[in-house]
């Protein structure tokens, strides 16, 4: 090189980044044709790391802190270079940055819904959502596997493997944490630390570390999610079956009470033409009051009553028959005992003779 070369030739003595975005995972330092000036300063701030590579290899790794360049900082970089302890000529090599700083609320959901196994209910379909954060941890396993030498790598850049890496995971994860499919939207804690612990490895394989994961919605399918409400009813009324009685009762009256309204043409209301309205309504009343009770002697009373004035109604045998079938719906939806459904049956059928 001549002296006017050397001259010209402009030597890099502070070796700094400071980040412009909030984005940027790693970032190549601007080299051109420059040299680092052995003896100059690497300066990595906290929430960074710096990386060396040579020729293509990853070299020495600077955590946060304030470096002189010299042989003993770069000691990986020596060893490949073959350099001897008197070297004091400036050198090429890449730097990269890399950013440690958590990655705050990235988002995961399903498209569309997706198929789990449950203990309870074996194939069922879900949709759920959330949100997660992360860091880089390895940022020579990120260089190598993800980042490579490219200027700049974004996080954002990441959000679609990411994401699908979770979704891929739900189904493990549900079925590791123990959690009844049921009891999800009731436990969304656990059912996020265990897809955090599913979906971890698949993280830290790419150099990076899974911080928090967040479940903040399960929607069930409608077919189970009405089950779920029956089973909060139970919880509700605890083993007291005349309370239960009292809670299908009550669940049951708006749809009953519709369809009286609606010109005769609902249960209640076809009962009432048919002359058994009056008994139905005492059957009803009479549940409601055993349920606070908890008397089953209060029950089989007012069974009894209502089958006495429903046998004192005089009605055709079609009307007759038409009766049994809407009975029949009631004792299937849990308003009528099988022995109160029994005893009303027994009567009808008396007036058939």
């Amino acid at each position: 090189m001549g002296l006017m070369d050397f001259i010209k030739k402009q030597f890099i003595d502070i070796i700094q980044w400071t980040e412009d975005d909030n984005s940027t995972l790693a970032y190549r330092y601007p080299m051109a044709d420059m040299e680092i000036q052995y003896g100059g300063s690497l300066t990595v701030r906290e929430s960074q790391m710096a990386v060396f590579v040579n020729e293509g290899k990853v070299a020495d790794v600077f955590k946060p802190g304030m470096y002189k360049l010299t042989t003993q900082t770069i000691p990986i970089l020596t060893y490949l270079k073959n350099w001897d302890k008197l070297f004091e000529s400036p050198f090429k090599s890449e730097v990269y940055f890399f950013s440690t700083r958590a990655q705050l609320d990235f988002k995961w959901g399903t498209p569309q819904a997706i198929t789990v196994r449950d203990k309870d209910f074996g194939a069922v379909r879900l949709r759920a959502f959330g949100n997660y954060s992360f860091h880089l941890v390895d940022p020579a396993k990120f260089h190598t596997t993800i980042s490579g030498t490219r200027e700049r790598y974004a996080a954002t850049e990441l959000d679609g493997q990411l994401k699908g890496l979770i979704l891929q995971n739900i189904s493990d994860a549900i079925a590791s944490s123990g959690i009844a499919f049921l009891d999800l939207a009731a436990n969304q804690i656990e059912f996020a630390n265990a897809l955090k612990t599913q979906v971890g490895p698949a993280f830290e394989a790419m150099g990076l570390q899974l911080d928090q994961m967040t479940v903040q919605n399960v929607s069930l399918p409608e077919e189970l999610q009405k089950i779920l409400d029956q089973k909060i009813g139970m919880g509700m009324v605890g083993n007291d079956m005349g309370k239960f009685m009292q809670y299908q009762t009550a669940q049951a009256i708006p749809g009953l009470a519709s369809g009286a309204g609606g010109g005769g043409s609902g249960v209640v209301g076809d009962a009432m033409g048919l002359g058994a309205g009056v008994a139905l309504g005492q059957v009803l009343a009479q549940n409601l009051q055993a349920g606070l009770q908890g008397s089953a002697v209060a029950a089989q009373a007012t069974a009894q009553a209502a089958a006495a004035q429903a046998a004192a109604s005089v009605v055709k045998p079609e009307e007759i028959m038409a009766t049994l079938e809407k009975l029949g719906d009631l004792k299937a939806k849990g308003i009528l005992t099988d022995e109160e459904f029994a005893a009303k049956k027994a009567d009808l059928l008396k007036k058939l003779v």
